[in-house]
């Protein structure tokens, strides 16, 4: 689709960089150094910035060049966040809407919207990462989509640790509203783009399966994650089209620092070369 939306920067070819899984960030920059690319776009895949999350992938990419030193002839551009994007907004809109559809019509307005998203600990809050703050901006920009026609509520889920935990947790928040009578719910996993372990098991198994029969829920639907849907692939595409429109390498945004950071990495990784 990027090859057709936009011809005069085309071919693109796309390097997949992981944290904890391979290919690892190393892997995918040492392909692309032996393939000769004179522009790479870092894209991280967390619409929704946070400093465990993608301020760590770009932390990795400050180790693997401050390790091996900088490749003449490289140019680094960033899209480190892109929470309001409109297509993302209308992608989570459709696919609640068709979960929406599966609750028997007599209950369908009854439906609390639950977005879930991995939750902090609220050390890393106060510090000042945005998370918190751009999620919320995904789940208004949705449900603006949505003419704000149902209750909705913003919960937080994976909680590890002893630590205190940005909430309430998706857990505590569904058996909370069915000891409040509602028992109708649409989960939606608005900051991940795919499934994986955290919607295939803790959602879908562990809440909406498990808790759901523990506490009584009469109807929940857990909506997809955007995975390969038409809206989700013309999201990236048009993200990243603007991007190299627009010739801005990096946002002012992700050069400024939390206004209580003390990690060394992350104020090296922000002078990289772009």
């Amino acid at each position: 689709m990027l090859d057709k939306e936009s011809p005069e920067t085309a071919p693109h070819k796309p390097y997949v960089a992981f944290r904890y899984v391979p290919p690892f960030t190393e892997d995918a920059f040492l392909e692309l150094e032996k393939d000769g690319v004179e522009h790479a776009i870092i894209f991280s895949q967390y619409p929704q910035y946070s400093c465990a999350t993608s301020g760590s992938s770009f932390n990795e990419i400050y180790k693997h060049y401050k390790k091996r030193g900088f490749p003449i002839g490289l140019k680094l551009s960033v899209i480190e966040r892109w929470p309001t994007h409109p297509l993302l907004a209308k992608c989570f809109a459709d696919l609640i809407k068709k979960e929406l559809q599966q609750i028997p019509e007599n209950k369908r307005s009854e439906a609390i919207i639950l977005f879930s998203a991995h939750s902090l600990p609220l050390k890393a809050v106060n510090r000042g990462d945005a998370y918190p703050s751009e999620v919320g901006a995904t789940v208004h920009q949705v449900m603006q989509e949505l003419s704000y026609a149902y209750p909705y509520q913003l919960v937080w889920q994976s909680k590890v640790g002893p630590l205190a935990w940005l909430g309430p947790m998706t857990d505590e928040a569904i058996t909370s509203y069915v000891n409040q009578g509602k028992k109708t719910f649409v989960v939606v996993p608005i900051a991940f783009v795919n499934e994986h372990i955290e919607t295939l098991h803790e959602l879908d198994i562990e809440y909406c399966k498990e808790l759901a029969e523990k506490v009584g829920v009469e109807n929940i639907r857990r909506v997809p994650a955007p995975n390969d849907h038409p809206l989700f692939i013309e999201t990236l595409s048009d993200i990243v089209k603007t991007h190299i429109k627009n010739k801005i390498p990096v946002s002012k945004k992700f050069l400024s620092r939390c206004p209580h950071c003390v990690n060394v990495n992350c104020i090296n990784s922000k002078k990289m070369v772009f």
